[in-house]
């Protein structure tokens, strides 16, 4: 039964956090659209910051799936990297309570919502890297600094989804892979 509870209070807060934003939810919210009292909320999360923790792992989680759910091991390590950002990205740009969080991270900076950016740019960031040093393991790739390399990949996939598209035509997903290939695979020299 408490099980239950639980997840009437994590999808609730969910959907109060992806509605009004970190810091405009209150436990009282939380409780009224999980029809639970206030206490039952505090016998499974100490405070606010907690429950929106555990959110933000479950979120974390469902990147990682998203991601390897990309990963085919038919195609060639930067296809599989292109595929994998451009599905993690993706799920970033599609998903409401990641819409919310990043957006209220730009907007008002508070620090719990920040720290949830921070840790899904974390998971990407490791999750990419991971990958690269099984490349660099399985010769499918030069010899390079991973982490370095997985924080320019995922710069360049953001710049080219989320930056572009400030001021131009969003770019397809073919033409960011051709982009990704001529920039990390043959470069700008003639």
């Amino acid at each position: 039964m408490s099980i239950n509870r639980k997840q009437l209070i994590l999808d609730a807060a969910t959907k109060s956090f992806t509605q009004f934003g970190y810091k405009a939810t209150t436990m009282d919210h939380v409780s009224r659209l999980a029809n639970v009292g206030k206490g039952t909320i505090y016998t499974f999360y100490k405070n606010k910051e907690e429950l929106f923790s555990e959110i933000i792992e479950g979120l974390l989680f469902d990147m990682k799936e998203v991601a390897e759910s990309a990963f085919d091991p038919q195609f060639p390590f930067l296809e599989n990297v292109h595929r994998a950002l451009y599905s993690i990205l993706d799920f970033r740009k599609t998903h409401q309570l990641t819409i919310k969080i990043f957006q209220e991270s730009n907007e008002l900076g508070t620090p719990t919502v920040n720290e949830g950016v921070q840790k899904v740019e974390e998971m990407v960031l490791n999750y990419i890297k991971q990958k690269i040093i099984v490349a660099i393991e399985n010769k499918d790739i030069k010899p390079c600094d991973p982490e370095l390399t997985a924080f320019i990949l995922l710069k360049l996939y953001v710049s080219l989804i989320f930056d572009w598209e400030k001021q131009h035509e969003p770019l397809e997903k073919e033409k960011i892979a051709q982009v990704f290939e001529q920039y990390l695979l043959k470069g700008l020299s003639i």
